[in-house]
């Protein structure tokens, strides 16, 4: 794969600045329904984007669950 196409790294350990970024990729970062599917509303290509899919590795790697990462944000 190219390294343009690549997903981005996460760091380990996650740290709180991590997370924080993450939040902010999230709600950026959100699919929005288009005619031709669920594209990045950033981004407009097809959702997740590169840093959406950073963002909810982030937090996979951090050990949340979404639904406890959306109570914290």
């Amino acid at each position: 794969m190219s390294a343009l196409l690549a997903d981005f790294p996460v760091q380990a350990p996650v740290t709180d600045e991590d997370l924080t970024l993450a939040a902010h990729a999230v709600r950026v970062h959100a699919p929005e329904p288009w005619p031709q599917g669920l594209l990045c509303r950033s981004e407009r290509v097809p959702y997740p984007c590169r840093l959406a899919r950073w963002a909810h590795a982030t937090i996979h790697a951090a050990g949340l669950t979404e639904e406890q990462f959306g109570e914290l944000a």
